[in-house]
């Protein structure tokens, strides 16, 4: 059961350097180095990489991957692709038209893509066709259909969408191209996971809401902290019942239970160095309690445990890099092998409790 308040600013993390002992390798979507990387927790060095750096989408190369997740020898890769911004953003050489990837795909462990839905570098919202895809799972099989399946959080589309290998949309939830709050409507989804009930938890960002659907379509549940969340990035359902949710814009994590009340909390950026406005972009609770933190612009990923203490990190805290223990940007990490709270892939049937 979690402990109202066990996360706290007045409680400042202090860094411990064993690293997570005991814990397999973590999978980091390091975006504005435009690949996904796995590291060696002890060692911080990598032991396997996808993505040449290039910000052109291609059979070895991925661009702005916001979203990673290894099943079995395969890894699934969300290639979100580089907005146009001004001043430009990193890893992108074209800051008027950006660069896009619009592809999820699926590699062996030699890299090789085996498996992909959207055509490399176009936009579009058609059969097989993207919109800036920034969070996908694997799914075994889905509602009387066996067999792989993938949920996409289309996002420039407005649209969470199911997929199944021959590349039909069998699921959706949105109306595509159409952003609002109304009745099938989201606003800059961010991510979506399957939950164990049938029903599916989606981080309606920019309507500063976390909702629980039905494969019908009908909201279920709302999670907004109390009415505090602001950009909804990520959240994921945990064994108790509350909900993780990673709330941007206010750089925090916060933990609700089931009636929306907060029970837990952690910010991101009360730590000396700490860029001010980190925009954190993934929480994820692992199997031992703690929480894996993608901090986006303090260009870490860090474990903290549930007395605040920060027990891992891989990057140097608000240094940008792509040299040993740098990171640029980093969306995404999860700890191969531990799916707690998220949806488990259909390879790794070993992982059932970890729903």
């Amino acid at each position: 059961m979690a402990i109202a308040g066990v996360w706290s600013p007045a409680m400042p993390a202090q860094v411990q350097h064993h690293g997570m002992m005991g814990r397999g390798d973590v999978l980091i979507a390091d975006q504005f180095n435009n690949r996904v990387i796995e590291v060696d927790p002890h060692t911080h060095y990598i032991v396997w990489q996808f993505g040449t750096g290039s910000d052109k989408p291609g059979p070895h190369s991925v661009v702005g991957t916001n979203d990673a997740e290894r099943f079995g020898r395969y890894t699934l890769i969300s290639g979100t692709g580089i907005p146009p911004s001004s001043p430009p953003l990193p890893g992108c050489s074209d800051p008027i038209n950006g660069c896009p990837d619009n592809r999820v795909f699926v590699v062996d462990h030699e890299g090789h893509i085996v498996w992909q839905y959207g055509k490399a570098g176009v936009t579009g919202a058609g059969f097989n066709r993207l919109n800036t895809p920034v969070q996908a799972a694997v799914l075994d099989g889905f509602r009387d259909e066996p067999g792989f399946h993938v949920i996409i959080t289309d996002q420039g589309n407005q649209r969470v969408i199911v997929v199944d290998r021959f590349h039909h949309v069998v699921w959706q939830y949105g109306t595509t191209g159409v952003a609002g709050n109304g009745a099938n409507q989201l606003s800059n989804p961010n991510s979506a996971e399957l939950l164990e009930n049938g029903h599916v938890l989606i981080a309606d960002e920019s309507n500063n809401r976390v909702i629980e659907v039905t494969l019908h379509g009908h909201i279920v549940a709302q999670f907004t902290a109390g009415g505090t969340v602001n950009g909804a990035a990520f959240a994921s359902r945990l064994r108790n019942g509350d909900t993780l949710i990673t709330d941007s814009n206010n750089n925090r994590i916060v933990e609700v239970n089931p009636h929306d009340v907060v029970v837990g909390q952690y910010f991101t950026n009360k730590q000396t160095g700490s860029n001010p406005n980190p925009l954190p972009t993934r929480a994820v609770r692992l199997r031992d309690g703690d929480t894996l933190i993608s901090d986006q612009f303090n260009e870490r990923v860090f474990a903290v445990s549930p007395h605040g203490k920060i027990v891992f990190t891989q990057g140097k805290l608000n240094v940008p890099g792509d040299g040993f223990n740098r990171l640029n940007g980093p969306y995404d990490a999860k700890v191969i092998g531990d799916f707690t709270g998220l949806t488990p892939p259909w390879a790794d049937d070993d992982d059932d409790d970890d729903r």
